[in-house]
């Protein structure tokens, strides 16, 4: 029996810095890997370091930066990859307008979700230290919104479950979503 084409996803990871998402995007990629799946992450940091080095974190820049992030990952996606996006990208009628870029199913909202202490807690920055100092303005979720999503294709609590499980569970989305069996 012929395995089903593969189908290009992007996987947006949205949350709070410090939330887990670049962790479980890398955990994910893995497993994808492990598959035998094309896949790659594209992390919000990094990608601020070259291709969105020229934006701030005004609410227009992170607006310009979450559309940039959908077309690079459009993009990859049209190309076959599977592609993991970690990123704050803390507006909902962005991620919205990046979804709109995608075919239908291809775009799989995933918001990872931690309380503001738990990731002040893991915050390996100390972004969150310097913002309530007032040393640091606009930070996600201290002086700046974050507006979690309303229905996400899947909600991860990234404060009660392991990383290993949730990287699991986007395999198992994901092969539910290509039709791909795990023997």
């Amino acid at each position: 029996m012929a395995q089903p084409e593969p189908v290009a996803v992007c996987y947006w990871l949205t949350g709070l810095s410090a939330a887990g998402k670049t962790t479980l995007a890398r955990q994910f990629h893995q497993r994808l890997c492990e598959q035998g799946i094309a896949a790659y992450v594209l992390d919000g940091d990094e990608v601020r370091l070259g291709l969105n080095a020229d934006l701030g974190f005004s609410r227009a820049d992170r607006a310009e930066n979450t559309r940039r992030l959908g077309e690079v990952a459009r993009l990859m996606a049209d190309a076959g990859l599977v592609v993991i996006v970690a990123a704050i990208s803390p507006y909902r009628d962005d991620r919205a307008k990046v979804s709109q870029r995608f075919a239908p199913d291809c775009f799989v909202e995933v918001f990872v979700d931690a309380d503001l202490d738990t990731c002040a807690r893991r915050d390996p920055k100390g972004l969150y230290r310097r913002a309530r100092a007032a040393e640091l303005g606009n930070l996600t979720g201290v002086n700046d919104p974050y507006e979690a999503p309303e229905h996400p294709a899947l909600h991860i609590n990234s404060m009660t479950d392991a990383v290993a499980h949730n990287a699991d569970r986007l395999l198992a989305w994901h092969d539910g979503l290509t039709g791909r069996s795990r023997s």
